[in-house]
């Protein structure tokens, strides 16, 4: 079986995208797929990788972030899928990637995927808590609109919880279908914590108490990561007691992220952490996963704390929340810094071994990459037999009858 991805938001430069595509370019090989990435690139170049190849075709940069481009001519990439002929296409963009996937006419079944929610990672961020989600929502009927008329191009629209394809689904998306991504479980584990490692990162916190507790938020420095309305509330919080505040990532907010931290000398702002195994250590080492995005479609790396047994505090939305259960957890208002205080000061006064024993619990619905990747080409695989299934029994045109034939009208 064949599968392209009209990716329009793959780069040589990394990410999560080039992480993900890397893992379903393996996973492509290990279940007998053929998987061809099609990106757009400063030159048109092609790249045989493992599972497949990686096919660049030149496209204009984008003006925010020259690393990356973006399609803006149909021609190459439906001529490379005449060539390819792929039984299954994934239009991996809501954008210009999305329409020109869409509007190649050969057999192939078609998946929309939905890696991102714009009126959450946008509208919601700029206009919370002043407005409601569903009153954001309703404001931006026109994109669910447009994103319906997008999706009933495609055979089905796959994204990555449950909880997200019944939202995609109340505005009528075409057919939602859940496969959750996965953590790696060998990796990302309580047994990974470490006293040593505990006490340096309350020390780079300007922490000596070492009951004092510590949290943790890693994510993107972006202004949908609400990571202001952390750093707000971790200062209010910890302006009468000692706690610390290990804060993991970059971006391109991150000078406006530090200068925002040096109100309290308890947060420590570490960048970027690129060994995933120092990273897991870091992680089971906290005594706590804080995190400000409402606009995560999965949450990735609040999945990866839950797994390594930290009881979390997340907005009260998105794939973060997903993640969430009173047992092990406390949710705040999105975009609340006074609600997410109060989150603080409750999960602090709980017993933390009977939440740590309650994450390690609920981490047991956290499926593996393997897992992810085993429902998504399995129903590709479905809907390419599906595909096959009704161009075979497509009716046959009408024969005419011949010119001596006599019709019986009565």
């Amino acid at each position: 079986m064949k599968l392209v991805d009209i990716n329009e938001f793959y780069s040589d430069f990394g990410g999560g995208v080039k992480t993900y595509v890397r893992q379903k370019l393996d996973a492509s090989a290990a279940l007998g797929w053929e998987t061809t990435i099609i990106a757009p690139g400063p030159a048109d170049r092609r790249e045989k990788v493992n599972g497949g190849e990686i096919i660049w075709v030149r496209a204009p940069a984008l003006p925010p972030d020259p690393r990356y481009h973006v399609f803006w001519k149909s021609a190459p990439v439906h001529q490379l899928l005449d060539q390819i002929r792929p039984d299954v296409i994934e239009g991996s963009s809501a954008w210009r990637g999305g329409w020109i996937a869409s509007g190649w006419r050969g057999n192939a079944a078609k998946a929309l995927v939905v890696h991102q929610d714009p009126v959450a990672v946008y509208p919601q961020t700029f206009f919370s808590p002043v407005l409601s989600e569903r009153r954001v929502d309703q404001i931006c009927f026109w994109f669910w609109s447009y994103m319906r008329k997008l999706s009933h191009h495609y055979d089905a629209t796959m994204v990555s919880g449950e909880w997200l394809a019944a939202r995609l689904e109340k505005f009528g998306l075409r057919r939602p279908i859940p496969a959750p991504f996965g953590v790696d479980k060998s990796q990302f584990s309580p047994a990974n914590r470490r006293r040593d490692v505990r006490k340096e990162m309350l020390a780079a916190c300007g922490v000596t108490n070492e009951d004092a507790p510590l949290f943790i938020a890693i994510s993107r420095h972006h202004p949908e990561k609400r990571l202001g309305i952390v750093i707000d509330a971790f200062t209010k919080f910890a302006a009468a007691r000692s706690a610390g505040l290990y804060i993991i990532g970059d971006g391109p907010t991150r000078k406006w992220v530090e200068k925002k931290a040096r109100q309290h000398p308890s947060i420590f702002i570490a960048g970027h952490v690129s060994d995933r195994n120092d990273l897991s250590h870091r992680i089971a080492s906290a005594d706590y996963m804080v995190h400000g995005g409402a606009a995560e479609t999965f949450g990735l790396v609040v999945a990866e704390a839950l797994n390594s047994g930290l009881p979390l505090v997340t907005p009260h939305i998105g794939g973060a929340a997903d993640l969430t259960h009173p047992t092990y957890g406390e949710t705040y208002r999105a975009g609340d810094a006074a609600a997410l205080e109060e989150a603080l000061y409750r999960i602090v006064a709980r017993d933390r071994n009977e939440l740590t024993i309650a994450a390690r619990a609920g981490s047991r619905r956290i499926g593996t990459p393997g897992d992810h990747f085993e429902t998504l080409f399995s129903t590709y695989q479905s809907l390419a037999s599906q595909k096959g299934k009704r161009q075979r029994i497509a009716k046959p045109k009408l024969q005419e009858a011949p010119s001596h034939a006599v019709v019986n009208l009565r």
